[in-house]
């Protein structure tokens, strides 16, 4: 599939029969860079970067919406869309857009497409928390029609979402496994999150390894990258963690704490219950049956100490030394097979 024309294939006519409102006319937002270093310096940089990604997902939008008439339509009109890109809608950014709305209004229109079931109804492919925050303050909320179909809609929805800054890694690996458990297709998944193939599939290994219960439980962690979350998932390749997380995460002070400290403090518990099993598993001795070297081994989840003994006892370390760097691949390797890399 080219994805150079996924946005024109989207510029269908709106529906007749309804009442066109002027739409609000937005200068170009311009962004002062300061250029310098130090913590400033990385802090500007880091606000330049923001409102970069802002404007991307304005820039989307625009061309989604160019040149179409926008309607008001009440709040009771809408529906979400079929399927949802965002784990939580409350957080302290929608009451910061909710009062933004309450004192100059809605700047710019939702996009919605006919209810494929029901009529008279409009179905939100991107402007979710715009039309809550409407819905909150008891006005009408702007939006421009179109007819989408499914794999239009999921499209216009995922790559206006995926431009927005505060979309963490979870809530986009959440979506695209939406999508596959749908039935849409690699391409348009990766079409719609704007990911290549090894992206796509490190949100697909994480969605499908890491139980929901255990990802609703600690939240959208927004600081919270694709690697730390592929390396949360390989614990869950043991089922027995399924459990032991679900029962921490309920635990009350933990449910108390924000998104990324539920995250750092499931890894550490979970961290410690893998290093008692393995301090239990650990054999304490080890002999060949037909050589004469034997082995003492310790560890303590932490550190992993063999003592070789018998006449090829430096040899044979000589020799396991040489070939850490083949082992440690070897071990990688057979990890990876594992967890279906």
């Amino acid at each position: 599939m080219a994805r150079k024309n996924v946005l024109s294939n989207l510029m269908n006519p709106a529906p007749e029969k309804l009442t066109p409102v002027n739409p609000v006319s937005e200068e170009p937002r311009q962004h002062v860079t300061y250029k310098g270093i130090g913590a400033l310096g990385a802090v500007t940089r880091s606000i330049d970067a923001l409102a970069a990604k802002a404007d991307a997902a304005k820039e989307i939008e625009a061309k989604l919406t160019a040149g179409e008439v926008v309607i008001e339509l009440e709040p009771d009109q809408i529906e979400e869309s079929f399927i949802s890109d965002r784990l939580v809608h409350s957080d302290q950014q929608f009451q910061e857009l909710v009062e933004a709305m309450r004192v100059r209004g809605q700047d710019s229109p939702i996009l919605v497409r006919p209810h494929p079931a029901k009529d008279g109804i409009y179905q939100i492919a991107f402007g979710h928390r715009r039309a809550k925050a409407a819905r909150l303050l008891g006005r009408p909320v702007r939006a421009v029609v179109k007819v989408l179909t499914d794999r239009d809609h999921v499209i216009a929805q995922g790559q206006e979402n995926s431009a927005r800054a505060d979309l963490s890694f979870l809530e986009r690996a959440t979506f695209a496994g939406e999508l596959e458990a749908r039935g849409f297709d690699r391409e348009t998944i990766m079409a719609a999150l704007s990911a290549d193939k090894t992206t796509l599939s490190k949100m697909l290994s994480v969605v499908n390894r890491i139980p929901k219960a255990v990802r609703s439980g600690i939240g959208p962690a927004l600081s919270i990258g694709r690697d730390r979350w592929h390396e949360l998932a390989t614990r869950f390749d043991d089922p027995a963690n399924e459990d032991k997380a679900v029962e921490f995460l309920a635990r009350e002070r933990i449910k108390a704490r924000s998104p990324e400290e539920r995250f750092n403090l499931l890894g550490s518990h979970l961290a410690r219950t893998d290093t008692l099993v393995v301090a239990k598993a650990a054999p304490a001795t080890w002999r060949r049956k037909d050589g004469p070297v034997e082995a003492s081994i310790k560890t303590n989840g932490r550190q992993y100490t063999i003592a070789l003994k018998a006449a090829e006892a430096a040899a044979f370390g000589a020799y396991i030394t040489r070939n850490l760097d083949r082992l440690y691949e070897a071990y990688r390797s057979e990890n990876n097979q594992k967890s279906g890399d």
